[in-house]
């Protein structure tokens, strides 16, 4: 008997669809979309109120929302404020000089004493001499000049609301050959003698809010680290006398947090949950079906009082709203 032949079996595969049956379109289709998408967020962005593009700024420079979008719940630019607050340094600035000109001792150190008002408030150097003229050389003990200076601040800085920030510097000259006393223990050494004697004098122990120790890291003349003036003690008065409320971005775009001024910030609260009686001495607590309350009918809207505009959609519901499927 002779062998059955197999049949020969032939496989033929095709390629892959070319033309429009590929999927290299979608990709194309899919960067179109999202440039149009972007395209319209601009143009909206572009006809938009100032307090949005706010917010939206707000959102993008700190996405994280750990930065304060609003400094304040006033109406306006700020500049009423920072005027009031300059004129209030400007004015603790110029009593401050009048009371160290009356006083002869003090008066042949004003070319030491330096105050100069900042953005961070009114700050006050008593800048060191060749020979020390508000510590002993190479030591955090106050002269007598120092002492008395001090003195004298404390008495006009204890009657303001201000927190202090006290600041010690040195020059860049190595304070000895040892290791275990530098630069930096003389500075916050002497930046908190100055605290002690300011708090001495009157200065509240909660207002000092900061004491430092720079050494020779923030140098008054640059160009020579060793000149006896990069040896100061700073005071500054800072300006954070107003209470503000902690309002970001993220918050005013999810609508967590009302704007300051809009109607739902003042709002008070309409409804209150009713606490559940207990349940009679001697019965059972009801099973979980009997505990679930009937929910009450959903209030009708409130219409909008005549004069009052309504309220318009944030960002995130504009953008939800384009999204593919969104109802209209």
């Amino acid at each position: 008997m002779t062998a059955k032949t197999q049949p020969i079996i032939v496989i033929k595969k095709k390629g892959g669809h070319g033309g429009h049956h590929g999927g290299a379109w979608k990709v194309a289709y899919a960067d179109f979309v999202t440039a149009m998408m972007a395209l319209f967020i601009v143009l909206w962005l572009m006809g938009s109120s100032e307090k949005v593009k706010k917010a939206v700024a707000g959102y993008f420079n700190d996405p994280k929302g750990t930065a304060n979008l609003l400094g304040t719940t006033m109406a306006g630019d700020g500049v009423a404020v920072t005027t009031k607050t300059s004129d209030n340094m400007k004015k603790v600035k110029e009593k401050l000089e009048e009371e160290i000109k009356a006083k002869k001792e003090l008066e042949q150190l004003s070319k030491q004493i330096e105050m100069t008002i900042t953005p961070e408030g009114l700050r006050i150097e008593l800048i060191e001499g060749k020979n020390g003229t508000f510590y002993e050389m190479g030591s955090a003990k106050l002269s007598a000049s120092g002492q008395e200076l001090l003195a004298l601040l404390a008495a006009e800085l204890k009657t303001l609301p201000n927190s202090l920030l006290i600041e010690g510097h040195t020059d860049a000259t190595p304070y000895s050959n040892d290791n275990s006393y530098s630069n930096w223990d003389l500075s916050a050494d002497r930046a908190n003698s100055a605290r002690r004697l300011l708090q001495q004098n009157g200065v509240r122990s909660d207002q000092v809010t900061q004491v430092r120790g720079y050494a020779d890291q923030m140098l008054r003349v640059k160009d020579n680290p060793t000149d006896p003036s990069n040896r100061r003690v700073s005071i500054l008065v800072k300006n954070d006398t107003e209470t503000v409320p902690t309002i970001t971005a993220a918050k005013i775009l999810d609508g967590s947090a009302p704007l300051p001024g809009s109607a739902t910030a003042t709002a008070p609260a309409t409804g209150a949950a009713k606490p559940q009686s207990a349940p009679p001495a001697g019965k059972p607590a009801p099973g979980p079906a009997a505990q679930a309350p009937t929910p009450p009918p959903a209030p009708a809207p409130a219409k909008p009082s005549a004069g009052t505009p309504a309220a318009k959609p944030g960002l995130m519901d504009k953008l939800k709203s384009m999204l593919p499927g969104a109802k209209k």
